[in-house]
């Protein structure tokens, strides 16, 4: 192992790059839907020894940099999927996203390799302190690009552990970030099999961290297995509260198209209404389920209002226009709450839009460059106000959560009053039947464990389903199936977890002592030299 360990340090040029380009794209086989984990130990071990052979600053990024394009190269390919809903417009297009959204998220991680390089915490300490200093770089740059530019917090490293309802748990007290730290920690700890600790010959100490991080794993595996309850009971749940949420699976070319409104409306109305509707108390439809302003059509409202009692409500993705603060026309991606008689009696706007999905970034220079929205419609969206609570009729509060709004950690709960419930619309059908949907579905789950509030999710062509607090899936409609999900409403723990308490808090803590920890071992390394 070694000898593999010294080949790979010593490679220059092109196959340098090129070898962390292929360790990146195998680590993103462990991230849903594939689950691939063992793989994450060979790519970051070679990540870890392609930096110890790093004779410059450059260098250093550079090695972090090509791994991290891979890895998003290949965990992010089904974006190009949206490029061709319209392929006249805009696949001259799929270059620049395909290719150009993982190099600016590699820029980030370009970061985390040059900060062990820097550190110099490399082969003279047999390497412990450089695994950890790996974990803790490239835990920042997953929280900088999670916030840096509107944050784009997709993908991030923990989320490889959502196959595992046990392993999650730790989110609860350290949140995504925390298990990110604790698999890219554990994944590159095997990298010192091949670096005597210490500076001796034989390198049996060399084995101390992978064992060490291999005792962690199942410390935090039975952790999470103490913290679950018994078997999850689907029937359990808010007295009172009978949901049904809708999956009609309509692809994105037909759904906003003007002849097949009235084909589109009727399916909804159609899954909506089927057998057992006299039970249900509130329908459920997706992000733009309805894409027009369905309050300006009477007729279609009232259809819509029809289907509960005078007690339910139906919620439902739509367009909203209305003046904004200062007079001026805007129309909202937006959340519609409709009474039995159609008329709206609440709303809320999606606050966090997708830059070039549903708004141009710099319009005014972008567009003469040929740029535009994904999205149909001259003008982009407006953003909302962010984010709130709703209490609406027969349900408790809750927080609404349109598309990707539900991937950004610690920011899925407005402020002040604790809700009963997370309810995540979307739209996937973006990026048809690719890596895309699953990955969003699996970020959804973490918010619940995190907040520890069940979640209720709506797709339009899947996945949609119902989430306790504790991350765990009572019921799951697949990818590109039509249909409905009957469900009762999760309870929401009787106590937040410390990470609804304290949001990133905690991991900043941990980040803090590996931090202070590694700055000791540098200390003791410049008085030994001394």
């Amino acid at each position: 192992m070694s000898r593999l360990a010294s080949r790979l340090a010593a490679l220059t040029g092109w196959r340098r790059y090129a070898v962390a380009l292929v360790a990146g794209a195998l680590a993103s086989a462990a991230l849903p839907p594939l689950h691939l984990l063992p793989l994450l130990v060979p790519a970051f071990v070679v990540l870890v020894w392609l930096n110890d052979g790093s004779q410059h600053r450059r260098a250093a990024y550079a090695v972090g940099f090509w791994f991290a394009f891979g890895f998003f190269l290949c965990s992010l390919y089904w974006i190009g999927f949206a490029l061709l809903i319209d392929a006249g417009r805009h696949a001259w297009l799929l270059p620049l996203a395909v290719v150009g959204l993982p190099l600016l998220l590699a820029l980030f991680h370009g970061l985390a390799t040059l900060a062990v390089y820097s550190t110099d915490l490399g082969g003279r300490l047999g390497g412990a302190a450089r695994v950890l200093a790996l974990a803790l770089a490239w835990t920042a740059a997953e929280w900088l690009r999670g916030h840096l530019f509107t944050g784009f917090p997709w993908n991030l490293m923990g989320y490889v552990w959502t196959v595992s309802e046990e392993m999650l748990q730790f989110a609860a007290l350290v949140g995504i970030y925390g298990l990110s730290f604790v698999t890219v920690a554990s994944a590159a700890a095997a990298a010192t099999l091949a670096t005597p600790t210490g500076g001796g010959s034989g390198g049996s100490r060399g084995w101390a961290p992978p064992l060490v991080a291999g005792l962690v794993l199942v410390l935090l595996w039975l952790g999470g297995a103490a913290r679950l309850p018994g078997p999850a009971d689907p029937a359990a749940g808010v007295p009172g509260v009978r949901l049904r949420l809708v999956q009609a699976n309509l692809s994105q070319e037909k759904k906003w198209r003007a002849d097949l409104r009235e084909a589109n409306l009727g399916r909804h109305l159609q899954l909506s209404s089927g057998p057992g509707n006299e039970a249900v108390s509130h329908v459920v439809w997706p992000e733009t389920a309805v894409p027009y302003f369905l309050q300006r059509d009477k007729v279609a409202a009232a259809l819509v209002g029809g289907l509960v009692g005078p007690s339910g409500l139906v919620l439902t993705g739509g367009l909203r226009a209305a003046p904004d603060a200062a007079g001026v026309p805007r129309i909202w991606n937006s959340m519609l709450a409709l009474d039995v008689n159609g008329g709206v009696v609440a709303a809320y706007d999606k606050g966090h839009l997708v830059p070039f999905g549903e708004y141009l970034p710099f319009a005014p220079v972008l567009a003469r460059l040929g740029f535009s929205k994904l999205a149909r419609g001259a003008a982009g969206f407006a953003a909302g106000a962010g984010r709130r609570s709703l209490s609406l009729a027969g349900l408790p509060p809750f927080s609404p959560l349109i598309c990707y709004e539900v991937i950004f950690p610690a920011e899925v709960v407005a402020p002040g009053a604790r809700p009963g419930w997370l309810l995540n619309l979307t739209n996937d059908a973006w990026y048809g039947r690719s890596a895309g949907p699953y990955q969003h579905f699996a970020m959804a789950r973490v918010r619940a464990v995190e907040e520890g509030l069940p979640l209720v999710r709506v797709a339009n062509t899947g996945i949609s389903g119902v989430v306790d607090g504790y991350g765990r899936v009572l019921r799951r409609l697949g990818l590109g199936q039509a249909g409905i999900i009957d469900s009762q409403l999760p309870k929401a723990l009787a106590t937040p977890p410390p990470y609804a308490r304290f949001g990133d808090i905690g991991i900043g803590l941990l980040l803090t002592v590996a931090a202070v920890f590694l700055a000791f071992v540098k200390l003791r390394q410049h008085l030994a030299e001394r």
